[in-house]
Parts: C-alpha cells; sequence; structure tokens
C-alpha cells in the first residue's frame, strides 16, 4: 500500500474539496425555489435534506392556492419560480375562488396528487444544472468574524457542517428547514421525536444557531387525519367538483393542455355530538394539558381550538379531499387535532359519511423551532450574519405558498449578493410577497403568519390575474425570465392598451338596433351617443356581451394578434381595466404616496440616541428592527406618526450635514 493512500489530511484519510456557491438548507417549498433560483442564476448551489423522498414534500393539505395564498403563486412564476409550473402538471381538481366577488379577492386553488407533486418536482431539481442535491443533516453554521462598512465586526458564513464531519464551503446560506428542527409530534399521550409524516427531525442545527446569537422560537402547527376511501359514505356529502374550465397558475402553461377530468372533493359537518366529544377530553389533548409548549396558527386552528373558542357554532365545515389519483387516502380538511387515537376514531365517526370510517394515519400536532423574523432584511438575509439568509416557515409563516415566495426571494437576493448586484426588494404596494415579507420583518409575530387577501392595502391593483404584469419585467432583469417570455409580456401589454383604446374612442349611437341590444341584456336604453368602453362599466354587460353590436372587433384582433378573437386573458385585462378604472386610478394615487415614504431611505449607521424628541419606545423598536426606510418605519408597532416626523425631520437636518 502505497504513503500516498495512507496519506491522513486533518485526521481523516481523504479530503475532498466541497465549494460551492450557495448551500440551502431543507428541501421543502422554501428550499426547492431557494436552490432552483441560485442554480439557475449560474451559481453552484448545493441543497441539503434529511431525506431525498422529503422534497417538496406536502405534509398537511392536498393542495395549492386558495384565498390570497393563489396571488403568492401566480407572482412566484411572474418572477420565475417553479411551484406554478408544478402544480400545472400534478393537479387533479382547480377551481377558482370568490367569484362572486370582485375580481381582487379571486384565488385559484388546486388539489395536488401529492407524490406526484413531490416526485415532479424531484424531477426538476435533479435536472437542474449547476444543482447539487445531498442527504444529509447540517448540524453546524461556520462562520469567520469581519468587518462591515461602519468598521464593526460582524458575522460572515463560510460553510456548514453536516453530521458525518464533512465540511461544504460556500458563500452564501440559506436556511429553510421548515419544520423539522428539534421536531417532535404529539398524538395525545404520545410523543415522537420526528419530524413531518414520521421523518427524520433535524436535531443538531439549533444549538450552532444558539450559539451565533440568532434568537429561535417555537411554533406549532398540525394536521387532520387520512381516511381510507373505501370507509367513507360520500351519499351523505355534499360533493364539490372542479371548475368546467380550468385555468392555470403558470404563465408558461398552455390553458388548451391542462383542460382534463377532475376529480372531486365533499363537504359535511361537525356537529353537536363531535363537539362534546371533544369538550369531555379536552384534559387528554396535550394543547390543553400544557404538554405542548409552541404556539399553534390563529387561522388553521385544530378542532379541539374551534370547539373552544368558537363555541357558538353548532358546526364546523369538514372538506373530504383525495390525496392523489392512486391512493386511497382522504384528508380530512378543518378537523386537524392531536388528541388521543381513540378520541380521535370517536370524534371522526360522529361526522356525516363517517360513521364506519377507518384512519390510515393518525392527526397530529408538530412542534418546531423557528426565529423570529425580525433579525432579517426585506432581503431576507440576516442583519447581525452576512450572507445568512432564511425562508419559509423556519421564519415563522405557516403554509406551502408563503413558503416557497420567501424561498426564491431568498435565493434570489443571495444570488445577487454573490454577484454583486442590487438585492429584489418587493414592496407592498407591487405584490403579496412584498406585503408578506414585510409584515414578517416589521412586525413581532408571535404565532406563525398566515397571508389573507385583507392584509394588503393595495389589493385591487395586486390581482391575482395580473401578477405577470406586475412581476414579469423583474424577474426578466434578475435573470429568471427568458428572452422569449418577456416578449410574449410585451405583447399581451400592447394587445391591452390598444384594445382599452379602441373601446374608448368607438362610439355607438341611440339608434334601434342599439337600443334593442340594451333592453335585451336588462340595460336602460341610451338618450346620446356613448363609447363601447362606457357601456362595459355597466354591471350587466361585459366585453363578450358587446360583440354584437362592436363591428370593428374582428378586424381589429386580426391586426393584433392574428385571430378573429383576443386571448382571453387579454379579455380579462380589459374588462378589469375599464370596469374598475375609478377605483384603480384612486388606489394608484395612494400608492404614489406610499412609494414617498419607502422612497426616504434611513442611513445605516444612523443613532437613534441622537433624534432628540423621540419616545423612549420608538426609540427601542428602531434600533431593534433596524428599519430600511421611513415607510418601513412607519410600520413598526410602537413607532407612532409623531415619531415618524420627528425622524423626518432629523434625516433632513442629517443629510444636509453629511451630504450637504
Amino acid at each position: 500500500m502505497s504513503a500516498d493512500f495512507n496519506n491522513v489530511i486533518n485526521d481523516k484519510l481523504y479530503s475532498y474539496e466541497n465549494n460551492y456557491k450557495v448551500a440551502v438548507v431543507g428541501a421543502g417549498h422554501a428550499g426547492c425555489e431557494a436552490a432552483l433560483a441560485c442554480a439557475r442564476l449560474g451559481l453552484e448551489t448545493i441543497i441539503f435534506t434529511v431525506s431525498i423522498d422529503s422534497i417538496a414534500l406536502m405534509p398537511c393539505n392536498p393542495n395549492i392556492g386558495g384565498s390570497s395564498k393563489g396571488h403568492l403563486v401566480r407572482e412566484l412564476d411572474a418572477l420565475g419560480g417553479e411551484m406554478g409550473k408544478n402544480i400545472d402538471k400534478t393537479f387533479i381538481q382547480s377551481k377558482m375562488l370568490n367569484i362572486s366577488k370582485g375580481p381582487a379577492v379571486h384565488s385559484l386553488r388546486a388539489q395536488a396528487d401529492k407524490s406526484e407533486y413531490s416526485r415532479s418536482m424531484r424531477r426538476v431539481m435533479e435536472n437542474q444544472d449547476r444543482l447539487t442535491i445531498k442527504q444529509a443533516e447540517v448540524c453546524e453554521i461556520l462562520w469567520d468574524s469581519v468587518e462591515d462598512n461602519n468598521g464593526s465586526l460582524i458575522k460572515k458564513v463560510k460553510g456548514v457542517k453536516i453530521f458525518t464531519g464533512e465540511i461544504y464551503n460556500c458563500d452564501a446560506i440559506i436556511l429553510c428547514t421548515g419544520t423539522y428542527l428539534r421536531a417532535r409530534c404529539l398524538c395525545g399521550e404520545s410523543i415522537t421525536y420526528t419530524g413531518p409524516n414520521g421523518l427524520q427531525a433535524a436535531t443538531h442545527l439549533t444549538d450552532s444557531l444558539n450559539k451565533m446569537g440568532i434568537e429561535l422560537r417555537r411554533f406549532k402547527t398540525g394536521t387532520p387525519a387520512r381516511m381510507d376511501k373505501r370507509s367513507i359514505d360520500f351519499s351523505k356529502m355534499d360533493e364539490q367538483p372542479g371548475d368546467e374550465k380550468i385555468v392555470p397558475f403558470s404563465y408558461s402553461t398552455n390553458p388548451e393542455e391542462i383542460q382534463k377530468k377532475q376529480v372531486s372533493c365533499w363537504l359535511t359537518y361537525t356537529n353537536e355530538k363531535t363537539h362534546d366529544i371533544i369538550r369531555n377530553n379536552l384534559d387528554r389533548s396535550p394543547i390543553y394539558a400544557g404538554i405542548i409548549e409552541g404556539t399553534g396558527p390563529r387561522y388553521c386552528p385544530s378542532i379541539e381550538d374551534k370547539v373552544v373558542k368558537f363555541a357558538d357554532k353548532e358546526r364546523h365545515q369538514v372538506f373530504i379531499e383525495p390525496e392523489g389519483l392512486y391512493t386511497n387516502e382522504m384528508y380530512v380538511g378543518g378537523m386537524s387535532s392531536s388528541l388521543p387515537e381513540d378520541v380521535q376514531l370517536a370524534m371522526y365517526r360522529t361526522v356525516p359519511g363517517l360513521e364506519n370510517c377507518k384512519i390510515v394515519r393518525n392527526a397530529y400536532a408538530i412542534e418546531y423551532d423557528c426565529i423570529n423574523a425580525k433579525q432579517l432584511y426585506p432581503t431576507l438575509e440576516f442583519k447581525n450574519v452576512k450572507g445568512l439568509f432564511a425562508g419559509g416557515q423556519f421564519n415563522g409563516s405557516s403554509g406551502y405558498e408563503e413558503a416557497a415566495a420567501q424561498g426564491l426571494i431568498a435565493g434570489i437576493n443571495a444570488a445577487m449578493s454573490i454577484l454583486g448586484r442590487e438585492p429584489l426588494i418587493l414592496d407592498r404596494s407591487e405584490s403579496y410577497i412584498g406585503v408578506l415579507i414585510d409584515d414578517l420583518v416589521t412586525k413581532d409575530n408571535r404565532e406563525p403568519y398566515r397571508m389573507m387577501t385583507s392584509r394588503a392595502e393595495y389589493r385591487l391593483i395586486l390581482r391575482q390575474d395580473n401578477a405577470d404584469l406586475r412581476l414579469r419585467r423583474k424577474g426578466y432583469k434578475i435573470g429568471l425570465i427568458s428572452e422569449e417570455q418577456y416578449q410574449k409580456l410585451l405583447k399581451k401589454e400592447n394587445m391591452i392598451n390598444k384594445e382599452i383604446e379602441r373601446l374608448k374612442n368607438t362610439y355607438v349611437g341611440a339608434n334601434s338596433v342599439i337600443q334593442k341590444f340594451l333592453e335585451k341584456n336588462g340595460s336602460s336604453p341610451l338618450k346620446t351617443a356613448v363609447s363601447l368602453a362606457e357601456l362595459i362599466c355597466r354591471p350587466e354587460l361585459n366585453y363578450e356581451l358587446l360583440y354584437d353590436i362592436d363591428a370593428d372587433r374582428d378586424e381589429f384582433s386580426l391586426e393584433l394578434c392574428g385571430s378573429k378573437k383576443l386571448p382571453a386573458d387579454v379579455i380579462e385585462q380589459v374588462e378589469i381595466e375599464i370596469k374598475y378604472e375609478g377605483y384603480i386610478s384612486r388606489q394608484l394615487k395612494q400608492v404614489e404616496q406610499f412609494k414617498k415614504m419607502e422612497k426616504k431611505v434611513i442611513p445605516e449607521g444612523i443613532n437613534y440616541d441622537d433624534v432628540s424628541s423621540l419616545r423612549i419606545e420608538a426609540r427601542q423598536k428602531l434600533k431593534e428592527f433596524h428599519p430600511i426606510s421611513v415607510g418601513q418605519a412607519s410600520r413598526i408597532s410602537g413607532v407612532s406618526p409623531a415619531d415618524i416626523s420627528v425622524l423626518l425631520v432629523y434625516l433632513e437636518h442629517y443629510k444636509n450635514k453629511f451630504e450637504g
């Protein structure tokens, strides 16, 4: 045996150069988006997961999208993310929610084939250039002390160490640990120290994060039981079919290619018998017995919480949802629980249609470590650790869509940092993603954060239908949107603008033909000539109905796009822009005022102790959060409008002193 073969380097027989630009910890929805973004931007990237089989795992609900969450997926796709494309390939039912309301709250939701969703994303990951997948538990973040721009010593990441002791060098790390950090699952008195679905927990990284001075907290979420489809009586439930016309999530998906036969979901309800069983066994619930340490989600409560906190409710909705095409497992949406198995079976069997149900997987609660996201910049980089980014449930959020959106932004900004380019910071006026991240980093969230349409102040202009028009340019500038996709966007914008202009300048008179048309459609007669745009503004009329009196439409459409009819997504934008023009204009003026505050940047080295007349609480909060703009400072709890006025005056003097 040669001497070279026996050469020991650093106490190891062999030494490998594990050099990457980016390391992503966790391969859930956040990790997948982060890793794909970095690799697609040309950086050698490695992603670590405790199990290859958990890539893009859906451990809870078997769907993507829903109210406000559908907005996030559309925005993610507009920026160049993968979730929208993946659900378009693997959905088994699709439905546009809230269609009886205005377009601001319309939101797409699709049932996924869980197994196929994960397999499909794994195929994408495995075939992505510059991306390496590694099954290993990361147990330590490696870092050095460096000087920042102000001469202060800060931490700078340099790599990660896995459980085997192997070290992987990198310039940036993105933590997307989901619900795996020191995870434990609770089902009554039974506690197992595992991650979701019985997968291995990540038990070592927490200590490393604590040593780095990162503030951690304990959150909790839960999931309902899965039932054997053969034991369910669907005749006692209300069928919930999908939409007849399927709308894709991704702007790169051809709508005609995804029209297919869909499976149904089913609706049933709890009752007083259900509630009595729960009340009589609350002492056996880990939540009410004091066993659970973590804080649960307010807007996705367990059935125990619903019964206790909404005692006046006689029943609660229960959705029975298929987990896939090739499994008999059915998800019992609306009845997550941590009650013991015998109590679970008893309560489920009081629900109409579940009288003879058989549980395949018990419901359980899961506790895990996460961070207080106030430690992050809006770029999702830690304020006190250069090169360390975070995304997903690790940031204190809940939901696949919220996780994926953060993962994409963290991935983009990690890449921008390494490439020496400007970071991507989306504000509240341009995206739901901006609202999500701003809420996380400016508010001291004491429970898992969930996106809702009511959180967006400018939701009329942040619709799910116009996400590409709002964000596609940014995705192109970053490098995640192709030239072909960008040209398609420009063509769409041109068609929308030209058609709106035509409708505003095409007039019809008060002749007999027009009056008969209006009478037929329940609309009041004309007294004078009006534009087609003015007619579209009438609630009872729309773009399609005007076809009979719009003589120029076919010829104009042929000129614009080579077809007698404009694409459906163009028509949708034309109609919304015309019908809601007044409301949209008003909201755009509000956005202008908002932007002024966002553009007032707070210098990085500002000393808030020098800002006289600031209240003590405001000074403490500003020191704690380090806002990057006056707008962000104004949204911090404990900072009043009077404090902002004082800050604005100080910043003017500061600017004159250092820049004048």
